[in-house]
């Protein structure tokens, strides 16, 4: 895997719980070292990265109680120094609602492009992340951010 990418792994590592894990479901991905919760394109510019985390996320049962989140969020991300252009969406999920954010994180001299879903995992937060660098033209950035948004088709 190419270094950035590497990088930009090591960013968002943070600790899992007992859930399974993401199958990406799109050709010519494959996980990461073996790691099924970590997901590549065929040329290393593309990266997926699934995380269950220990804090606490209820279930959004409606679009508004998701758009609360999602405003709550964008405020967070955009506070933060290494990120800019953060913009935040509520997204159906099987009878439920999660949180889209996309923005732009640097990390050691590197623009990348995020696209980070927020969902409830049995009340806890579960976040999947696509990342490319910024103004990569790969075709998976597309592919990766409509698997993002929309989930598997």
């Amino acid at each position: 895997m190419p270094a950035p990418l590497r990088v930009l792994g090591a960013a968002f590592a943070l600790s899992a719980s007992p859930a399974l894990a993401l199958v990406v479901p799109m050709k010519g991905w494959t996980p990461v070292n073996g790691n099924a919760n970590v997901w590549a394109d065929t040329s290393g510019a593309c990266l997926i990265r699934e995380e269950r985390h220990g804090q606490a996320l209820p279930s959004f049962r409606t679009q508004a109680a998701a758009r609360t989140f999602a405003v709550r969020l964008q405020r967070t991300l955009g506070g933060q120094k290494t990120v800019s252009e953060v913009v935040t969406q509520p997204v159906e999920r099987g009878g439920t609602w999660g949180v889209l954010a996309a923005y732009t994180h640097e990390a050691n001299g590197v623009a990348y492009r995020i696209s980070q879903l927020y969902l409830s995992d049995a009340g806890l937060l579960r976040t999947v992340t696509g990342s490319s660098a910024q103004h990569e033209a790969s075709p998976c950035v597309n592919e990766m951010r409509e698997f993002l948004r929309h989930g598997a088709k």
